[in-house]
């Protein structure tokens, strides 16, 4: 199948026609000229070396390299065909654990890294087998549906984060269940899960998992990576992850976990270390699966022909610059090169680095028709390719988030618009991105960052009511959030008072039971302060009577005459 790549190109063979006419008008006009000097017989006689012949020939051939150069430009492609083919291989899913324990340094360079390294070795043993990628930590999800395109596994590897995933943890019971849907539908296939984990299961049920995938003849291989010992978890700043009370987080190995799983499979346990024992035997264990017929469907891409365009306009450049003008070729050698012929090699050379510049659109143009056909993975492996040709390219940037954000996988999503917003310069399509991102965000009721992203599309863009709608949907939202949060913190605190209020009276009543002759002693308690109330009022009522007792005596004696008393003279 033949087609053009940049048809638009092809409006410039216009020219050619347009030369032809020219070329004539030029031949009539020089024979009128020639006409007024005398006659034509006479002046071919006095011009011997002159051949109109070759200067046809030489013009024509230009033309026709100028012709070839136009279809070059156009992109010419062809060899595009769907086939299928049958070769004996197996099917492995492999499932990464990309949880932050997977960034500790126990494993050089680190656990993360051990693994990716690993994976591209097993992949480049692979040579008719079909191989899938699972990536899961507190969720789960496919990375890359199950192929036979090596390329794009490796590919997808070196994007593989932490980050991809918001829900940190290891839920290792849905990645192997997704796995385990991600085979083919063939039989008598040999088929493997490879877990590629540290065993820190926070979810549970990963052996029944394991179980289930048995029964469908599935084995379930699990690769430990790390030390037994523990070891911090880096933070990417210079320091480690520290938990809430301000420790330092640990991450060991669980390979008792590991071994159950595996059992539990029908497949083995593998340590990762700093050796190669790993890999090893990891393919001595792949190679005793049975190895079945795998019809596979394949697509063979458009592909460039330009190089035979141009290799022939070359040629008949090089052709028209070696025929002379002249019959005298001794006479007229000087006049091989001209300036007009290095400037179409140089054109020639141009249209060649041009050609080679388009590829990442085509990749671009190859996924956007796969998203319109909704094969959104297919579409987004094409949008990587683009990436990988032209990491700047935003286009590949934005579609490769829809892509991500029609397969639900939101975070990566969101970080591949936030690359395209922060280096596209065109205000509507950054306005675009961020209205994604805050769409996103309002699917998971983060509303505060759904009207931060919001904000910055209206502010690229005023005139989006969707975006100012959607703008004003969340700020409600999040205000019904605020109120419903406050309330319960209300209600929370009320019940909180009452039952420390009901615990302090139980308190006292199970006080009381406790104790039964508390009653009584606490009246006889009472009983003699009382009586030592009254014992204290008797004695001062007495003090009082006896001091007004006292008081009457003396006035009395005061007021009696006084005794006269005389001395008498001896």
């Amino acid at each position: 199948m033949f087609r053009f790549e940049n048809p638009q190109y092809l409006y410039l063979l216009v020219l050619i026609p347009l030369l032809a006419l020219l070329r004539i008008y030029a031949i009539n006009k020089r024979r009128k000229k020639l006409r007024r000097f005398g006659d034509p017989s006479l002046l071919r006689a006095l011009m011997p070396d002159v051949s109109h012949a070759r200067s046809a020939i030489k013009y024509w051939l230009a033309v026709a390299a100028l012709a070839l150069v136009i279809v070059m430009m156009a992109r010419p492609q062809m060899g595009t065909k769907i086939s299928k083919e049958t070769r004996n291989g197996i099917e492995a899913m492999i499932a990464f654990d990309i949880s932050n324990s997977m960034k500790a340094e126990d494993v050089v360079p680190s656990r993360l890294d051990k693994s990716k390294m690993l994976i591209e070795r097993m992949v480049d043993n692979f040579t008719n087998d079909k191989v899938g990628l699972v990536v899961f930590a507190g969720d789960a999800f496919i990375q890359l549906p199950i192929t036979s395109d090596y390329v794009s596994a490796k590919m997808f590897m070196q994007s593989i984060e932490p980050s991809l995933i918001a829900a940190q943890g290891t839920n290792l019971a849905d990645a192997i269940t997704m796995s385990m849907n991600s085979f083919t539908q063939q039989d008598r296939v040999g088929r493997a899960i490879i877990v590629i984990t540290d065993g820190e299961d926070h979810e549970g049920g990963a052996e029944e998992a394991a179980k289930a995938a048995l029964k469908k003849g599935i084995r379930v291989f699990v690769l430990g990576v790390g030390n037994t010992n523990g070891t911090p978890i880096p933070d990417g700043q210079g320091g480690y992850m520290k938990d809430e009370t301000g420790q330092e987080v640990m991450s060991a190995l669980n390979e008792q976990m590991c071994r159950n799983v595996a059992m539990a499979g029908g497949g083995a346990y593998i340590h990762v270390d700093n050796t190669n024992a790993a890999q090893e035997q990891l393919n001595d264990e792949l190679t005793k699966l049975q190895k079945g017929e795998l019809s596979s469907v394949i697509y063979s891409e458009y592909d460039e022909q330009f190089q035979a365009f141009g290799i022939l306009a070359l040629l008949l450049l090089i052709l028209e610059v070696c025929i002379m003008e002249s019959k005298n070729p001794l006479l007229k050698s000087v006049r091989l090169f001209k300036k007009r012929r290095f400037a179409t090699v140089l054109l020639l050379l141009v249209s060649v680095s041009f050609a080679q510049a388009q590829t990442d659109r085509q990749c671009i143009r190859n996924g956007n028709r796969l998203y319109h056909q909704q094969q959104w993975a297919q579409a987004e492996v094409e949008y990587r390719k683009a990436l990988a040709k032209n990491a700047q390219n935003t286009q590949a940037l934005y579609n490769l988030g829809c892509a991500l954000m029609m397969q639900q996988k939101d975070s990566a999503a969101i970080e591949q618009y936030q690359k395209a917003a922060q280096s596209e310069p065109n205000k509507l399509r950054r306005s675009k991105a961020y209205h994604n991102v805050g769409v996103i965000c309002q699917n998971h009721r983060m509303y505060g960052d759904a009207i931060k992203a919001y904000e910055q599309s209206l502010r690229d863009n005023p005139t989006d009511d969707e975006t100012r709608y959607n703008l004003a949907l969340c700020k409600q939202l999040n205000k019904n959030n605020q109120q419903q949060q406050n309330q319960q913190n209300n209600k929370d605190d009320k019940d909180k008072k009452d039952q420390d209020k009901q615990q302090d009276q139980q308190q006292k009543q199970d006080k009381d039971k406790k104790d039964p002759n508390k009653d009584q002693q606490k009246q006889q308690q009472q009983q003699q302060e009382q009586m030592s109330k009254e014992n204290a009022e008797q004695l001062l009522n007495a003090a009082i009577q006896s001091e007004k007792a006292t008081q009457q005596r003396m006035k009395k004696a005061m007021q009696q005459p006084a005794r006269s008393r005389s001395r008498k003279n001896w």
